[in-house]
Protein backbone atom coordinates (compact mmCIF):
# COMPACT_ATOMS: atom_id res chain seq x y z
CA UNK A 1 0.00 0.00 0.00
CA UNK A 2 1.54 3.25 -1.24
CA UNK A 3 0.49 6.30 0.49
CA UNK A 4 0.05 8.93 -2.48
CA UNK A 5 -0.27 12.36 -2.76
CA UNK A 6 -0.07 14.71 -5.84
CA UNK A 7 0.63 18.32 -7.33
CA UNK A 8 -0.90 18.97 -10.38
CA UNK A 9 1.23 22.63 -11.98
CA UNK A 10 2.26 23.81 -15.73
CA UNK A 11 5.09 22.25 -16.86
CA UNK A 12 7.52 24.88 -16.93
CA UNK A 13 10.90 22.90 -17.59
CA UNK A 14 12.03 19.38 -18.92
CA UNK A 15 15.38 18.57 -18.44
CA UNK A 16 17.52 15.18 -19.06
CA UNK A 17 18.70 14.25 -15.08
CA UNK A 18 21.81 12.42 -15.09
CA UNK A 19 21.98 9.61 -12.15
CA UNK A 20 25.36 9.69 -11.57
CA UNK A 21 28.05 11.57 -13.31
CA UNK A 22 28.90 10.16 -16.88
CA UNK A 23 25.93 8.20 -16.71
CA UNK A 24 25.76 5.30 -19.62
CA UNK A 25 21.72 5.91 -19.58
CA UNK A 26 21.70 9.57 -19.84
CA UNK A 27 18.71 10.98 -21.09
CA UNK A 28 16.62 8.34 -19.80
CA UNK A 29 16.01 10.65 -16.91
CA UNK A 30 14.12 13.31 -16.73
CA UNK A 31 13.27 16.44 -14.16
CA UNK A 32 9.46 17.92 -14.80
CA UNK A 33 9.62 21.28 -13.07
CA UNK A 34 5.86 22.50 -12.40
CA UNK A 35 4.25 25.53 -11.30
CA UNK A 36 1.11 25.80 -9.70
CA UNK A 37 -1.27 28.34 -9.61
CA UNK A 38 -0.18 30.27 -6.59
CA UNK A 39 3.43 29.94 -7.74
CA UNK A 40 4.70 27.24 -5.83
CA UNK A 41 7.06 25.01 -7.30
CA UNK A 42 7.98 21.04 -7.60
CA UNK A 43 10.19 19.28 -9.62
CA UNK A 44 9.70 15.68 -10.31
CA UNK A 45 11.62 12.97 -11.05
CA UNK A 46 10.39 11.00 -13.88
CA UNK A 47 12.33 7.46 -14.61
CA UNK A 48 11.62 5.25 -17.39
CA UNK A 49 8.94 3.39 -14.68
CA UNK A 50 6.98 6.35 -14.33
CA UNK A 51 3.39 5.58 -15.81
CA UNK A 52 1.67 8.30 -18.38
CA UNK A 53 -1.99 7.84 -17.93
CA UNK A 54 -2.66 7.20 -21.40
CA UNK A 55 0.40 7.08 -22.52
CA UNK A 56 0.26 10.94 -23.50
CA UNK A 57 3.56 13.08 -24.54
CA UNK A 58 4.50 15.73 -21.98
CA UNK A 59 5.43 19.13 -23.38
CA UNK A 60 6.53 21.98 -21.95
CA UNK A 61 3.29 24.29 -21.10
CA UNK A 62 1.16 21.25 -20.43
CA UNK A 63 -0.44 20.96 -16.92
CA UNK A 64 -0.18 17.64 -15.15
CA UNK A 65 -0.25 16.28 -11.72
CA UNK A 66 2.12 14.09 -10.86
CA UNK A 67 1.99 11.49 -8.01
CA UNK A 68 4.54 10.07 -5.82
CA UNK A 69 5.03 8.31 -2.80
CA UNK A 70 4.47 10.61 0.47
CA UNK A 71 6.42 8.26 2.58
CA UNK A 72 9.35 8.15 0.16
CA UNK A 73 12.82 9.62 1.26
CA UNK A 74 13.35 13.07 -0.54
CA UNK A 75 16.33 15.08 -0.80
CA UNK A 76 15.75 18.36 1.42
CA UNK A 77 15.75 20.83 -0.89
CA UNK A 78 13.93 23.76 -2.21
CA UNK A 79 12.07 23.57 -4.67
CA UNK A 80 11.06 19.68 -3.56
CA UNK A 81 11.74 17.05 -5.64
CA UNK A 82 9.91 14.05 -5.76
CA UNK A 83 10.07 10.72 -7.95
CA UNK A 84 7.03 10.89 -9.74
CA UNK A 85 5.39 7.00 -10.22
CA UNK A 86 2.20 8.40 -12.12
CA UNK A 87 1.99 11.66 -14.32
CA UNK A 88 -1.79 12.79 -15.80
CA UNK A 89 -2.01 15.21 -18.35
CA UNK A 90 -4.79 17.39 -17.45
CA UNK A 91 -7.95 16.20 -19.60
CA UNK A 92 -11.37 17.76 -20.18
CA UNK A 93 -13.21 14.29 -20.47
CA UNK A 94 -12.16 12.40 -17.36
CA UNK A 95 -10.42 12.81 -14.10
CA UNK A 96 -7.57 10.93 -12.49
CA UNK A 97 -7.19 9.25 -8.92
CA UNK A 98 -4.03 7.38 -7.97
CA UNK A 99 -4.85 5.65 -4.94
CA UNK A 100 -4.51 2.44 -2.20
CA UNK A 101 -8.16 1.13 -2.60
CA UNK A 102 -9.45 -1.25 0.03
CA UNK A 103 -11.93 -4.23 -0.17
CA UNK A 104 -14.94 -1.62 -0.57
CA UNK A 105 -13.06 0.02 -3.57
CA UNK A 106 -12.87 3.33 -1.04
CA UNK A 107 -9.64 4.94 -1.92
CA UNK A 108 -7.23 5.62 0.90
CA UNK A 109 -8.31 9.27 1.75
CA UNK A 110 -12.47 7.90 1.89
CA UNK A 111 -12.66 10.19 -0.70
CA UNK A 112 -14.21 8.08 -3.63
CA UNK A 113 -15.79 4.55 -4.20
CA UNK A 114 -15.72 2.83 -7.26
CA UNK A 115 -18.29 0.98 -8.50
CA UNK A 116 -17.23 -1.47 -10.97
CA UNK A 117 -19.35 -2.31 -14.63
CA UNK A 118 -18.74 -4.85 -16.87
CA UNK A 119 -17.94 -1.68 -19.67
CA UNK A 120 -14.81 -0.60 -16.51
CA UNK A 121 -12.13 -1.57 -18.38
CA UNK A 122 -9.45 -3.01 -15.69
CA UNK A 123 -5.50 -3.75 -17.18
CA UNK A 124 -2.37 -4.26 -16.03
CA UNK A 125 0.02 -1.14 -16.52
CA UNK A 126 1.51 -2.50 -19.78
CA UNK A 127 -2.31 -2.79 -21.18
CA UNK A 128 -3.19 -6.24 -20.68
CA UNK A 129 -6.13 -7.86 -19.35
CA UNK A 130 -6.19 -7.79 -15.44
CA UNK A 131 -8.32 -10.91 -14.75
CA UNK A 132 -8.87 -10.25 -11.22
CA UNK A 133 -10.41 -8.53 -8.01
CA UNK A 134 -8.92 -4.96 -7.97
CA UNK A 135 -10.00 -4.58 -4.54
CA UNK A 136 -6.87 -4.10 -1.73
CA UNK A 137 -4.48 -2.65 -4.29
CA UNK A 138 -3.26 0.60 -5.75
CA UNK A 139 -5.11 1.59 -8.74
CA UNK A 140 -4.78 4.65 -11.42
CA UNK A 141 -8.52 5.16 -11.90
CA UNK A 142 -9.49 7.29 -14.90
CA UNK A 143 -13.44 8.50 -14.35
CA UNK A 144 -16.06 11.01 -15.47
CA UNK A 145 -19.12 12.05 -12.79
CA UNK A 146 -19.75 11.35 -9.25
CA UNK A 147 -22.06 11.27 -7.38
CA UNK A 148 -22.33 13.97 -4.11
CA UNK A 149 -22.54 11.56 -1.47
CA UNK A 150 -19.43 11.00 0.91
CA UNK A 151 -17.72 9.38 -0.21
CA UNK A 152 -18.34 10.65 -3.69
CA UNK A 153 -19.47 6.70 -5.95
CA UNK A 154 -18.15 7.11 -9.74
CA UNK A 155 -18.22 4.52 -12.62
CA UNK A 156 -14.96 4.11 -13.58
CA UNK A 157 -13.96 3.78 -17.55
CA UNK A 158 -10.66 2.68 -17.06
CA UNK A 159 -8.92 1.18 -13.87
CA UNK A 160 -4.73 0.07 -13.83
CA UNK A 161 -3.77 -1.78 -11.46
CA UNK A 162 -0.25 -1.13 -10.40
CA UNK A 163 1.54 -4.52 -9.00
Amino acid sequence: MTNFLSFTGRVMGIDDFPIVPNDPQAGCYKLFSLTDRNGSIVNFVVEPSTYFVEHVKVKVGDIVTGFYDADAPVPFIYPPQYRAIVMAKDNPNYFVKVSFFNSQLISSDGNLKLNVSRQTEIVLENGQAFNGNPANRDLIVNYGATTRSIPAQTTPYKIIVLC
